[in-house]
């Protein structure tokens, strides 16, 4: 078993251990869902603390088995360290955002975008770094019809995907500092960059069918 593998499944029994312990001390709604401003707007069952490890081990597993059946796997085996770098810096949000929860419910009361920005920022960063070093493959990455159709399309737009999502994250950390934008701050420039590279796929693929 990989290393990296090992120490996602070890932060998912660490977050289920810490809803076990601290169950008791839940009230029996806990905060759910929080607005723009960070205020708690909606709650469920305290059984909603076991939702998120349950829902990260989920997407682990689909994440290690991507690379067994994606028909060009040999390819995720080239830049494997980096989706390694992926599944770490996601299963560190969600258990960053489990912990979040847990202290909410247990008394502490804090303003929930702001605190998420920089988790954020890390796996936005993170997905940069992976972005800039993929090739080409059916399941990760910016899957547009144009990169999937030529390998020089899927370069160049990883290339530039992966810098804008990394200023994404150093944006999306800046949230921290300015609570009443920390949401804005998060979804705007990751949306804008979303688009504007499946745009940039498009042109690329014309230019190279004129070249």
């Amino acid at each position: 078993m990989r290393k990296t593998t090992l120490i996602a499944l070890g932060l998912i029994l660490l977050s289920l251990a810490t809803g076990i312990v601290l169950y008791p001390q839940l009230p029996d709604r806990v905060a759910s869902h929080w607005n723009i401003r960070g205020e708690s707007d909606g709650s469920s069952s305290k059984m909603f603390v076991f939702f998120l490890p349950a829902l990260t081990a989920i997407l682990l597993g689909f994440f290690l088995l991507i690379p067994k059946i994606d028909p060009l796997r040999r390819n995720i085996a080239e830049f494997r360290k980096y989706y390694d770098l992926f599944i770490l810096s996601f299963t560190g949000f969600m258990s960053y955002l489990f912990l979040l929860t847990i202290l909410w419910n247990t008394g502490y009361v804090f303003n929930m975008p702001q605190m998420l920005a920089p988790g954020f920022g890390v796996l936005f960063y993170c997905t940069g770094i992976v972005l800039e070093n993929a090739k080409k493959n059916w399941f990760i990455g910016i899957r547009t019809p144009w990169t999937l159709s030529s390998d020089v399309v899927w370069h160049k737009t990883h290339k530039i995907g992966g810098k804008l999502f990394k200023a994404c994250g150093v944006v999306a950390v800046f949230g921290a500092l300015v609570p009443a934008y920390a949401l804005l701050l998060v979804i705007v420039p990751v949306v804008a960059v979303a688009l504007y590279t499946v745009v940039y796929s498009y042109v690329e693929f014309v230019k190279q069918g004129r070249s």
